[in-house]
Parts: C-alpha cells; structure tokens; sequence
C-alpha cells in the first residue's frame, strides 16, 4: 500500500514526540519542545498557550485538550490540572506531561478516553513555579530552596485568604493563575504537590465558623469533597492504605482535611472554591519530593488509573442554563442548591450557564436574577459520570430583558464577617450570619 508524502510527514511527527518522552525529568526547553511537538502532532483537539510568565519570564504553558479546544462550549464542563507550583516537588510536573501523552494517543482508539475528551475540556499546567524548578541544582527528598518563586514567594500561601488578612504580595504566577480562574468557567481541579501520600481538601485554613476550634475547618461541600478525595486515593495504588511516609502520620483512606493535616493561609484550592466556583483538591504523590527519575516510571503506573478517573469527577452533579426573554442567556444569576449558599454567591457565566457538583441524592435549586423573584426546582441527581454529563436543568425567566451587572466578591477574610456576625446569635442562626455577609458583597 503507498502511502502520501504527508502522511508520512505526520506519522513522523507522531512518532517523534511520542518517542521524546521518556520517563526522565524535563527542563524548561524540554517541557516547552515538548507540548509544541504535541500539539503540531494533534492540532484538531488540542491547544496550546501562555497564561503568563514568571518572574524570570519563563512561560506559564497549559495545554487544552478537548473536541473543542479553544473555547468554551456551552455544556461542556472545564477541568484543570496544576502541578510543580512548589519548584522542588516535581513528580507531578511528570505526571501531567504523561498523562497528556496518553489522552492524545488514546483519542480516538479508547472509547472510554474519546468520550471523556469529547465531553469534557481539560486544561493541564504542568508547571506553575518553572524558576524554582530549574533553581533546583541538587535534588533533595525534604527541601531545597527551589521550593519558592524567583522572588522567594511560596505560591501556595500567596493567594486571597477567606478567613485572614494575609497580605500577600502577589506575584506574577499567582496573578496569572487567578486571572485564568477569572476567564474560565472552571468546575473541578486539582493540584500536584509532594512530601507525602495524600489527596487533601477544601478548607486548608478556618475558624469557628467552619469548625476550626475541633480541628477540622468544614465546607458546605465538605460530603463532595471527600467523594473527590476518596475518588483519586481509592483509584491510587497505595495511597487508599493511608500509611503515610513514617510512623508518625497516618491518613485514614488516604484523604485528610486540609486544615486538620495543618493549617495553611493564602493557600491555592481554597481560593478556587471561594473566588473560583472551582472544587479543588491538593494532591500529595510523593514521600521524596524530589525522586531519583528511575522512579518515574513507577509513579507513573501507581497513578494513571487515579489522574484518569478524578477527571470524570467533572460531570457530577447538576448543570444548565439560565434564560430571559426570547429564551436570551442571563450572566451573574445566582445558581446554588438549598443548604449550600456559597459565601461568594456562585453566578453563572456570560452564556448564562452554571455547574454545582453535588453527589447523588435529591436537592433543591435556587436560582435568582436580583429584583425578581427566586426560581426553585427540586431535582434528583442520579450518578452521571459514567454518562460524561451532569443533570441538566434549566432555569427561564421570561419576564427578564435585562442583564444584571456583575458585582464583585471583595478580596477580604470573607469568613472574618461571617464569624462575627455568628458571635452575635445562636449557634442555630448561622444563615442569618451569611445574609450578613451577602449583604457586604452586595454593597
């Protein structure tokens, strides 16, 4: 059979990049030739870009993979995966570079993997800190000064605190990531870190108001979260024993609270959840920080099964659309189920559309476009992600031809309003210390 001189180019192509990647450590130009070549071999479903620089003007790349890589398409729920922002733990800057590896060369062959792709947009940032990594000279199992930006800055306690002032000074790879929070429609994520075996949640600081004084700071979604955290250490090799690195620490089923595991200020996956509407998770895969690269290989294996199956997380819950007059999409409409009203209200996007992670049950849905009146609808939510789509449900409000502006949730210990307003009533009147706290974001 003769094959077309451009075919041949292409299988080439596919076989040049597949063959770069070997399981060693990539550096800067490694890492960048690399995506490049994967995304010239796969152009239809992936796309590459910048999201910023960082201090010594290395690009902060990410590359999307989906049936519409681009852009955003209405329905279709954005993942994201963030690794090495802590320069000296580096197994999961390897992780993702393979696990992209295998979601190309899989399309198209594993149905399981084509319909994931096709029914969901997956951003992965295989680097965040790349200054820190390639200041990394010898590699260390417990620390190396690597571990910061250019400028000396933990990223991991650089962003906006919901509970204290920590009065960061953000630095250009926080701000781009919060920017590219900001311009995505983000519903699930996780980030990659290492110095121990463990999958993390929401929230890594807290106070009385979230249950701080008994040493485990709860979130509404804190039943969705350990379903998260669950769902990568039980599809992890090891990390569902809980054994930990040492006698001295043991997590039971591999998942701890972060605030209980210790508590953490300015950190990234509380930001997501509060500022972000994005459920995010820290994800520990490492006891040695900076592992020999013939262990690349291992890690790898103990957790391909756990990346691929976290993913699929994405489609839980409920989504939709919220409409106005002639059926026209309603941005900043208020979308959250009853019971968990959001200390950052949860808006829809510009295309009127909303995603709420939530297990299996049965809830009530509240919409509201301020200065009318709130829309209920009670939907049970069967487990959907085996489908590779949420619930849907839609909202339409036919009486409304106006979009609503956009009001800011401010950049302050939010909490830190919530806990004195609580101070004041009972304990069992805690919502009227969140409508304390929506009324400052509304003002």
């Amino acid at each position: 059979m003769r094959v077309a001189a451009g075919d041949v180019a292409g299988i080439l192509c596919l076989v040049s990049v597949a063959a770069a990647l070997d399981f060693k450590y990539h550096h800067a130009e490694e890492l960048e030739a690399y995506l490049k070549g994967v995304h010239a071999a796969y152009p239809s479903f992936t796309h590459l870009h910048s999201i910023g620089r960082s201090v010594e003007g290395r690009d902060l790349w990410v590359l999307v993979l989906g049936r519409f890589p681009t852009h955003h398409k209405i329905g279709i729920p954005e993942f994201k995966y963030v690794a090495n922002m802590h320069g000296d733990e580096t197994v999961g800057r390897e992780m993702l570079l393979h696990l992209i590896d295998f979601l190309v060369t899989s399309y198209r062959r594993d149905p399981v993997i084509t319909r994931l792709l096709n029914n969901t947009r997956i951003h992965i940032m295989p680097t965040m800190n790349p200054d820190g990594f390639e200041a990394t000279k010898v590699p260390d199992c417990y620390y190396t000064p690597g571990r910061y930006n250019k400028n000396g800055e933990d990223l991991n306690r650089n962003f906006p605190d919901a509970f204290e002032n920590n009065n960061a000074s953000i630095q250009p790879e926080t701000q781009a990531v919060m920017d590219w929070i900001k311009n995505e429609t983000f519903v699930l994520s996780a980030n990659l870190h290492g110095g121990a075996l463990v999958a993390s949640y929401t929230f890594d600081n807290g106070n009385s108001v979230t249950g701080s004084l008994k040493g485990y700071s709860r979130s509404l979604d804190d039943d969705v979260f350990i379903h998260l955290a669950k769902t990568y250490s039980f599809n992890h090799a090891s990390m569902y024993k809980g054994t930990g690195c040492d006698n001295r620490q043991t997590f039971p089923e591999g998942i701890t609270n972060g605030y209980s595991w210790y508590q953490l200020e300015g950190g990234m996956q509380d930001y997501n959840y509060i500022w972000g509407q994005c459920f995010e998770i820290t994800l520990e895969l490492s006891c040695c920080k900076y592992p020999p690269a013939n262990q690349l290989e291992k890690f790898w294996r103990d957790n391909k099964a756990a990346l691929i199956e976290y993913i699929k997380q994405v489609h839980l819950g409920v989504k939709g659309q919220v409409t106005g007059k002639n059926g026209t999409p309603i941005p900043n409409a208020i979308v959250e189920a009853k019971g968990r009203a959001h200390v950052c209200p949860y808006r829809t996007n510009q295309h009127g559309e909303y995603f709420l992670l939530l297990l299996p049950g049965t809830y009530v849905i509240n919409a509201t476009v301020p200065g009318f009146k709130s829309m209920l609808k009670t939907v049970e939510i069967p487990d959907n992600t085996g489908n590779f789509s949420a619930l849907k449900q839609d909202f339409s409000f036919p009486e409304v031809s106006i979009k609503p502006e956009a009001p800011s949730c401010p950049k302050i210990p939010l909490y830190q309003e919530f806990e004195r307003a609580s101070a004041a009533v009972k304990p069992t009147l805690h919502i009227l210390a969140l409508m304390t706290v929506m009324l400052v974001i509304f003002k």
